[in-house]
């Protein structure tokens, strides 16, 4: 029978190892890139996102008083 405890530190080491590979990964890969500019272009020609856009200003122009200025 294998000795447990060796097998999970084995686990836990390579685990560990794995976790560290892919921070560095993330670190590497993630530049200082503002999260609005990494998705800009994500709904381009998306005509369901056009429609969310056109109803949600709808919206908000209902809530507006009727003698306000446009």
């Amino acid at each position: 029978m294998p000795n447990t405890t060796s097998t999970l530190e084995e686990r836990l080491t390579e685990v560990e190892k794995k976790l560290d590979a892919l921070l560095t990964q993330k670190s590497q890969t993630t530049k200082s890139i503002p999260w609005w500019e990494s998705i800009a272009g994500t709904f381009a020609n998306n005509a369901d996102y056009d429609e969310a856009m056109k109803l949600g200003k709808s919206y908000r122009e209902s809530l507006r008083p009727k003698d306000a200025p446009q």
